[in-house]
């Protein structure tokens, strides 16, 4: 049918398309965790600079730059870690049983998924590689907003609550690029580790509004859109969550790369 060839054509062009986007990445993240640390940290000292309450002391400058400074350098860290863990061209990579049972399924060996047309970050998911990033911005940025520079002149809880959000954003901006990074080197890890990477940032989340409800201190004013803030974030997770787990779980493309298997009813001559 002439519609379903123009699709098709129309599909493989996009997919050759997307196949730029990991070589892409590959040449530039190192250089974009660089230039984003730098970009962050600078805005980080103009938000502190900023604060009415601040005092330009020796010792509340170290306060506050330490969580900025964990946040502006999370990523870089987990990238670097991730690439170091499993190089672009590493032939051994972790095996183990899939946890993924869904369709049937026939195993590859580790050559034999690379020679497979299908292996490799393209399509979607170059796509889910670019959404990894652009959580990382969003989140430290909101944190940069949402959340005030507090110093030791601040009230306890304040100060505990600052330290808990950037440590959170932190964490999870480390372990979301080391999920990137993995997805990039094809590393058979990937899945999980986001998978994982999700449950974090959940947990944190709770954690968080636990700690936060048990402080009798804490003004209702703060409370109130603080609440708004940890749904939200836990709201973002899971709608990723649900948005791409059907994809990793049942693509061919994701299968091929990172569980070495095909299916089982389709051809593949090497």
């Amino acid at each position: 049918m002439p519609f379903a060839s123009s699709l098709k054509a129309y599909r493989d062009r996009l997919t050759r398309r997307s196949e730029v986007v990991p070589r892409t990445l590959e040449r530039l993240t190192v250089a974009l965790a660089i230039g984003w640390a730098g970009t962050f940290f600078l805005a980080a000292c103009l938000r502190i600079l900023a604060s009415p309450r601040f005092v330009p002391v020796a010792e509340d400058w170290l306060g506050l730059l330490g969580p900025y400074a964990l946040i502006a350098l999370a990523p870089l860290a987990g990238f670097l870690l991730g690439e170091a863990c499993f190089p672009r061209h590493a032939r051994l990579q972790p095996r183990g049983a899939s946890l993924s049972q869904w369709g049937r399924w026939r195993k590859l060996k580790v050559g034999e998924a690379r020679l497979h047309p299908l292996f490799g970050p393209a399509g979607f998911l170059a796509s889910l590689l670019i959404g990894l990033l652009l959580n990382v911005g969003m989140r430290s940025f909101e944190f940069l907003i949402a959340i005030p520079a507090l110093t030791s002149q601040a009230p306890h809880w304040a100060r505990e609550l600052f330290v808990m959000m950037g440590a959170s954003v932190g964490v999870m901006a480390f372990f979301y690029m080391i999920a990137f990074a993995f997805a990039l080197h094809s590393v058979t890890l990937f899945p999980r580790m986001l998978g994982f990477a999700w449950l974090l940032d959940i947990l944190i989340q709770l954690l968080i509004a636990q700690r936060i409800g048990a402080m009798s201190e804490v003004p209702t004013a703060v409370t109130a859109p603080l609440a708004d803030l940890l749904r939200g974030n836990i709201s973002r997770v899971l709608i990723s969550a649900l948005v791409w787990l059907p994809y990793l779980i049942l693509s061919e493309r994701v299968n091929v790369t990172y569980r070495h298997r095909m299916r089982a009813n389709d051809d593949f001559v090497r």
